[in-house]
């Protein structure tokens, strides 16, 4: 996360009060640090304490059978509900999910999204209207979208089938 940063040693060391040579030795696994310490770091690389922590290696490779995912995880009278369908990890820029489009008599939702990920999508099943930064646009099956999440966005059904849309949030910082 440092080198995503791209921050010398020094400067997250002098962030944190620290050594650069405690700090390249808790980067490299050859010492315990107290977890103040640790909190330090983690709060100069603005990650979670808990990924610090973590002592779980990111993998290279991470199966996620359908059985093992959790379906459907919000609340679809705000729209939309999805499925993560691989997080490797929080930090690896790309966070692939199904969004579920709530069928259009129970969708309420009218005020459009905003974060600061770009996104790519692909519509897998249904239509969609998606509007985008002031305009409509009609998606149907097979279509495709890469656009700015910052720019206002929202995902509106054609119909009562609803719709599935792959969706990759993509980290522009990284």
């Amino acid at each position: 996360m440092r080198l995503r940063s791209k921050k010398t040693q020094q400067q997250i060391a002098d962030e944190c009060g620290i050594s650069k040579s405690l700090l390249s030795k808790i980067e490299n696994g050859q010492t315990a640090s107290a977890v103040a310490t640790l909190s330090k770091i983690s709060e100069a690389l603005n990650v979670p304490l808990s990924w610090v922590l973590e002592d779980k290696m990111e993998q290279d490779l991470v199966l996620l059978p359908k059985s093992s995912r959790e379906a459907k995880i919000g609340d679809e009278n705000m729209g939309y509900s999805y499925e993560l369908l691989a997080n490797r990890s929080q930090f690896n820029g790309v966070e692939p999910t199904i969004v579920h489009v709530t069928p259009k008599d129970v969708n309420v939702r009218r005020e459009a999204y905003t974060h600061s990920q770009d996104e790519f999508i692909y519509i897998l099943e249904g239509s969609i209207h998606l509007f985008y930064d002031g305009r409509e646009h009609y998606m149907e099956k097979g279509d495709t979208a890469f656009f700015q999440g910052s720019k206002a966005h929202l995902f509106v059904p054609v119909d009562n089938a609803g719709a599935q849309v792959l969706t990759l949030f993509i980290d522009g910082q990284l």
